[in-house]
């Protein structure tokens, strides 16, 4: 929903962005970020964060995570950004901080960004392909409503995040995975060649045959079958809602005795 007289950065119109950006860095910073509260790409551009401009992922995001925007949750993104540079990076936090006031921010880096924390902002310092360590962040972060991995986009990573993440997720908690173009990628670890079984995306394709285990007879169980309500694919873009995913099978048309 977009706030009353509030007009998206479009990521084509790289001046309006800039001129954004050049009045956020001002005194009338606060004026210019209430006014945007309620749009997630002008936020975007405000931050000077790629999720808007250099991706078109702000809207999806918004549509998907809008009804949190005042609850008091948990958002925890992997991947702060900035490379190795300790004062480089938490745009995208700091975007999910304006757009969310009742959140608590947190952010997970293979480096140093603790000079980036502020007021609602944590950092953590650790690699996502430790599985202990994502543990540890998760246990002392406490309740994870979402949780965003934009992290180092290898797609052994990925998964490894995910398989360590998704179990401490929320009960109706959203899991994102951003640019799944490096499944097709062999520099990420990726292959292009269907059905790899190595890949982020070949995982996720596994987890939307998930979502029907209970009419698919000849699926062996699978770990995320019955936690999994839906999937959401966009343009290299994935969103995983966490909830009961046990309503019961359909009956084969065969068997029924009214089809009705």
């Amino acid at each position: 929903m977009k706030t009353r007289g509030a007009t998206p950065a479009d990521p084509r119109d790289s001046g309006l962005a800039k001129h954004l950006q050049v009045g956020f860095r001002t005194r009338w910073r606060p004026l210019i970020e209430w006014y945007c509260r309620n749009d997630l790409c002008a936020l975007a551009a405000l931050h000077g964060t790629d999720k808007w401009g250099r991706h078109r992922y702000a809207p999806h995001y918004q549509r998907h995570l809008a009804h949190l925007k005042h609850r008091p949750i948990n958002l925890f993104e992997i991947g702060v950004g900035g490379h190795q540079s300790p004062t480089k990076g938490g745009k995208s936090l700091r975007m999910w901080k304006s757009y969310f006031p009742r959140a608590s921010i947190f952010g997970l880096d293979l480096y140093d960004k603790s000079r980036l924390q502020e007021p609602r902002i944590r950092i953590f310092q650790g690699s996502q392909a430790d599985p202990e360590l994502l543990r540890e962040v998760a246990a002392q972060i406490g309740r994870l409503d979402v949780i965003i991995d934009d992290g180092s986009h290898i797609n052994e990573h990925v998964i490894t995040s995910f398989k360590t993440l998704f179990p401490l997720l929320a009960p109706d908690g959203i899991y994102v995975i951003e640019d799944l173009q490096t499944s097709y990628w062999p520099s990420f670890g990726g292959d292009p060649t269907p059905g790899n079984g190595i890949t982020s995306i070949e995982m996720i394709k596994n987890l939307v045959d998930g979502l029907n285990w209970e009419e698919n007879s000849g699926r062996a169980e699978q770990p995320f079958d019955q936690t999994i309500t839906g999937i959401a694919l966009y343009h290299n873009l994935a969103f995983i809602q966490k909830g009961d995913n046990t309503e019961g099978g359909s009956i084969p048309p065969h068997l029924a005795l009214d089809g009705a």
